[in-house]
């Protein structure tokens, strides 16, 4: 048995105080405390002082990091009505999470909730008991491995923590302090050659490539006719020049598949390398006359190694044939008109600026031409100055203003992120995470080009692959539906762009922002959505009260306070789960938010370590086999389900197996485009 009484000799609680970070704890702010195996106690006065709180713990406060704590009594207080508890154990699949649930907890229903919610984290406790007191809740439970040891339940079942949390958290987050930046070698691109092709008729005889090339064709069918904006940096023009060659031979080929291109050229390393020691400013270099010749000198130079390399990769792309009406020019000029930071603190950029405008219906032109624009740092005034401009900043402000389905930094070396904890790659994360590392990081990016870097842990290539993510965040604000930091060797850009299981890191916008789990509140607002559904046959009736009781299970999509969607899931046994109830206001069809509720729901079923997910429905099968359902027979449900099956309702049932996240980060792909 474990049993949470609140005192505040036992507590453990982190959230924002002043003086503790804001990026210390899961999501937002809220008070997390955590059991496990490892640490048995913690004193009062080591303890931060937590906002949105009251008298909690004492005044004292102190930066911390996130500390575990196992013991057969554990407590905390709260101040709100949002409680979220959470049981883990790693999974394998770069979550660490066996349940997750939300659930609101008061006077009232605090036992109802709590025994509901602890009965979906995998069916493993039972015998749930809460009583509140004011602020002060007691939980109690017994694991069902039928011993009376907790800490011994705790490693029967092979958990490493028991969370508590309270206040508004994302499910889908990821602690920013469980991730680690780090230089990877190559050896996980050697997949693409372990199969030597030889000639045309090995290729199409090896089944690696027969695979590859049909798993392919869904991300060839979503990439065409969306614009992509790449960002090269000027070292690997000098460092590794083969690297270059078969970068600008993989671009053509992305231009081949139809993808609309814009290139960013930067020329930093070309201009370092001929002057040192140049002086800058938070962040951003200060352009003399002198060195601005340099500039000029050297963004001619990669501009013209981008042409030429481009011009031999797009004449072989069409077999050495000038195909009607000049296909795959590149064309360069002055798509965007630059002023000057002016004086800062007391210093004068000179001849450092930043884009004025960008000429959007130009480039659309040239793209509508199916040509290739390439943009280099050099931007020019109205009254014909010339200004220097950060090439990363520019390749963000690019994407925004021409409304880039992409934004692609290629990196200097190849750095990823991976789990402290159990080590795995972690390819995907959403903005908010992004942000909450960048501020762990000590790294800011500002839209006019300036970079703050404040005791930031990394150097060298771990560095810049935070400050290429901060300026990704930029461009995730200003409308890029994707941003990705990935190497530029081994043909790491098709891998990542046409195969599920990509190269490198993808960031991309919150498309579930807005929705969370259900509470009391709601029921009614629920039960309104689903009523004309109910009334036509299409939904089993669902009364007030079985919402209420089953709230814990339900999951709305809200904007401006408007419940628009709503959706239920049910765990079960043998890593089963149930989708039901999915509803979307007619006024917001066809919008995606149907998508957006199914993708958010399947997330949370990995994370609770659900791998295959079904549906029962009588109206609205299709829909459901467009998103990858099959149809399947009544013995293929869990034991459980099967008891509970309505025979003369007789709804057809389809099944879905999740094996990863990077196969549902693949369909949300298709979708939301």
């Amino acid at each position: 048995m474990i049993r949470l009484v609140c005192s505040s000799t036992t507590m453990l609680l982190l959230a924002i105080s002043s003086g503790f970070r804001r990026d210390a704890f899961v999501a937002g702010w809220g008070c997390v405390t955590k059991a496990t195996q490892n640490q048995r106690g913690i004193s009062t006065s080591q303890l931060p002082s937590i906002q949105g709180l009251q008298s909690i713990v004492p005044s004292k406060t102190m930066r911390t990091k996130r500390t575990a704590l196992f013991s057969t009594s554990q407590s905390f207080r709260y101040s709100n009505d949002h409680i979220r508890m959470s049981a883990y154990r790693d999974n394998g699949m770069g979550s660490t999470s066996n349940g997750f649930f939300n659930t609101t907890i008061d006077n009232q229903n605090a036992q109802q909730n709590v025994s509901s919610a602890f009965g979906l984290v995998g069916n493993m406790a039972s015998n749930v008991t809460a009583e509140l007191n004011g602020e002060v809740m007691e939980l109690e439970l017994d694991y069902k491995s039928g011993t009376t040891n907790s800490q011994e339940n705790f490693t029967k079942e092979g958990l490493t923590q028991l969370e508590v949390t309270t206040g508004f958290v994302s499910v889908l987050s990821i602690d920013p302090a469980n991730v680690d930046i780090y230089e990877r070698n190559m050896t996980h691109h050697t997949q693409l050659e372990e199969c030597p092709i030889v000639n045309v008729g090995d290729m199409f005889g090896n089944r690696h490539f027969v695979d590859m090339f049909r798993g392919s064709a869904n991300y060839i069918a979503s990439h065409r006719n969306s614009l992509v904006v790449y960002h090269i940096p000027g070292d690997l023009m000098d460092e590794n020049p083969g690297g270059f060659r078969d970068l600008m031979n993989d671009i053509s080929l992305t231009w081949l598949l139809g993808m609309k291109v814009v290139i960013v050229a930067g020329c930093r390393y070309q201009i370092e390398k001929r002057l040192h020691n140049r002086k800058s400013h938070l962040g951003m270099v200060v352009t003399d006359n002198d060195s601005l010749r340099v500039v000029k000198e050297e963004a001619g130079y990669v501009r013209f190694e981008v042409e030429r390399q481009l011009a031999r990769a797009l004449k072989g792309s069409r077999g050495g044939k000038v195909t009607e009406g000049g296909e795959g020019n590149v064309v360069s000029g002055n798509f965007y008109s630059s002023q000057p930071f002016g004086v800062l603190d007391g210093v004068d950029y000179k001849y450092s600026g930043f884009v004025r405008r960008m000429e959007t219906e130009k480039i659309h032109q040239v793209l509508k031409n199916k040509d290739i624009v390439l943009l280099t740092t050099l931007g020019f005034s109205p009254t014909g100055e010339v200004f220097n401009v950060n090439s990363e900043y520019l390749a963000a402000f690019a994407g925004g203003a021409l409304g880039a389905s992409k934004l692609i930094y290629f990196l200097e070396k190849d750095v990823a992120l991976r789990h402290k904890i159990h080590g795995s790659n972690i390819p995907h994360l959403r903005i908010n995470d992004g942000r909450k590392l960048l501020d762990l990081s000590g790294v800011q990016t500002e839209t006019k080009g300036f970079v703050y870097l404040d005791n930031c842990p990394y150097h060298g290539a771990e560095q810049s692959f935070l400050v290429k993510m901060g300026w990704g965040m930029n461009a995730l604000k200003a409308g890029v539906k994707r941003v990705h930091l990935i190497s530029p060797e081994n043909g790491a850009l098709l891998q990542e762009l046409y195969t599920r299981d990509g190269s490198g890191t993808m960031i991309s916008g919150d498309l579930y922002d807005g929705i969370h789990g259900a509470s009391v509140d709601d029921v009614t607002a629920i039960h309104e959505l689903i009523t004309p559904l109910v009334e036509k046959g299409t939904l089993v009736e669902r009364t007030k009260a079985s919402l209420e009781r089953d709230i814990h299970q339900y999951h709305v999509y809200t904007r401006d306070g408007l419940i628009v969607a709503c959706g239920q899931l049910k765990i079960f046994e043998n890593d089963y789960a149930e989708i039901g109830c999915m509803v979307v206001n007619p006024a917001y069809r066809a919008k995606g938010r149907g998508d957006a509720m199914l993708g958010y729901l399947e997330r949370l079923c990995v994370q609770a370590g659900a791998t295959i997910l079904f549906v029962l429905s009588t109206q609205t099968m299709e829909w459901f086999i467009e998103r990858g359902f099959d149809e399947v027979g009544f013995d293929m449900l869990p034991p459980s389900r099967q008891k509970t099956y309505n025979h003369e309702r007789a709804s057809k049932i389809y099944m879905k197996k999740i094996s990863s996240v990077r196969d549902l980060d693949a369909s949300e792909l298709f979708w939301d485009r």
